[in-house]
């Protein structure tokens, strides 16, 4: 008798009606156990009389897979659709020890320092430095790592914020909105030695001592709508400057539009002086932002883009030469204005608020005035 030739023939997938119902009970609990939520559809697929190659083009996976699943299915039956026990040593430290671990890192710190690290914690629980950072790592543990935070204590927060956010998602018409601030002392720095450029596999490198040449403080209006910038130097940022520059923005906006300006609550925008003068001016509206809310003015987002671009890296030996540096990174940016789009309505943002506010246990301004 001859041998067979080619390959073997594929074995007979035989699903029952029990079976069935138990692959389409899998499949739905894909959040649970999604690994055998998969092999469940492709078991059900190929029951259905679609050939290995097409259930893998259908599933986006490969025929290899489709395969081994199939006959681990014929073998073994739903049972065989699980992970086997993985190889390798039993688990040497116990549920305890774990608990110690985490416990420490969270409730405790060593003395003389404000937070564990590996060794220390290594040192009083007894396990090795190794131990402890698999077990950081499997908590989302980082105690060498914090981030800051700060909420708004204004009363006023809500309204506020729905005050704002309407104007950026609805401005009004035949009126202009601005955003405007002051970046105040912008220093200008210069390395105490050449900055050497960039070649093929090499980054640019700079020496970390500078030489301090004076200081400017640029106040900036940001045009919602267009992006357009429009900024003007001092070296000072008191009243009279800030008032200098209302009259720069009067000046250059159109006579018979209105202007809504988003402010924040620095002194220097609530003087008498400057008071008395928007007085006489009624085409002026200004909204205030709430405290420690500064990421609701649109012109810090610009303010961060000009320090990436052009502050941070540069080397400037007078504040001269700073000043045109960044007038000039203005005049680039007004020649293809692009402005920011804001994407929350008030609501989304304010539940945002609360529910950090919830989850670090702080009150809740937002939370208050509902």
């Amino acid at each position: 008798m001859e041998p067979q030739r080619g390959r073997p023939k594929k074995r007979e997938l035989m699903v029952s009606e029990p079976q069935k119902a138990e692959l389409e009970r899998l499949v739905k609990q894909a959040r649970q156990s999604r690994p055998v939520a998969f092999r469940a559809r492709i078991i059900l697929d190929c029951a259905s009389g679609r050939s290995n190659a097409a259930v893998a083009v259908r599933l986006h996976t490969t025929g290899f897979t489709v395969g081994f699943w199939r006959n681990r299915f014929i073998a073994e039956g739903i049972a065989g659709l699980g992970d086997e026990p993985r190889p390798g040593a039993p688990r040497e430290i116990g549920d305890e020890k774990v608990e110690q671990v985490v416990r420490l890192t969270l409730e405790k710190t060593p003395k003389g320092a404000t937070h564990w690290s590996t060794r220390m914690l290594a040192i009083r629980t007894g396990l090795s430095q190794s131990s402890v950072s698999r077990i950081w790592r499997a908590f989302g543990l980082k105690p060498h790592r914090a981030e800051g935070f700060q909420l708004s204590s204004d009363p006023l927060l809500v309204d506020k914020v729905r005050e704002i956010v309407g104007l950026y998602l609805e401005p009004p018409h035949h009126a202009i909105v601005l955003c405007v601030d002051e970046k105040s002392q912008i220093q200008a720095l210069s390395r105490t030695q050449p900055v050497l450029p960039m070649r093929a596999g090499q980054l640019q490198r700079r020496t970390h001592d500078y030489q301090r040449h004076g200081v400017t403080s640029l106040f900036a209006a940001l045009d919602i709508a267009t992006g357009n910038v429009l900024g003007k130097y001092y070296r000072r940022h008191r009243s009279v400057e800030f008032l200098d520059f209302l009259k720069r923005i009067d000046t250059a906006v159109p006579p018979d539009l209105d202007l809504h300006l988003v402010l924040d609550n620095y002194g220097t925008h609530k003087t008498a002086l400057v008071r008395h003068w928007l007085q006489k001016r009624p085409r002026y509206h200004l909204h205030f932002t709430p405290t420690h809310a500064s990421w609701l003015k649109q012109v810090e987002r610009w303010f961060a883009l000009l320090t990436q671009r052009q502050i941070k890296r540069g080397s400037h030996r007078s504040v001269q030469e700073l000043e045109a540096a960044i007038r000039e990174f203005i005049a680039v940016h007004n020649q293809q204005p692009k402005p920011f789009r804001w994407t929350k309505s008030p609501d989304q943002i304010l539940t945002s608020i609360t529910r950090f506010a919830t989850a670090t246990h702080a009150p809740s301004t937002y939370a208050r005035n509902q």
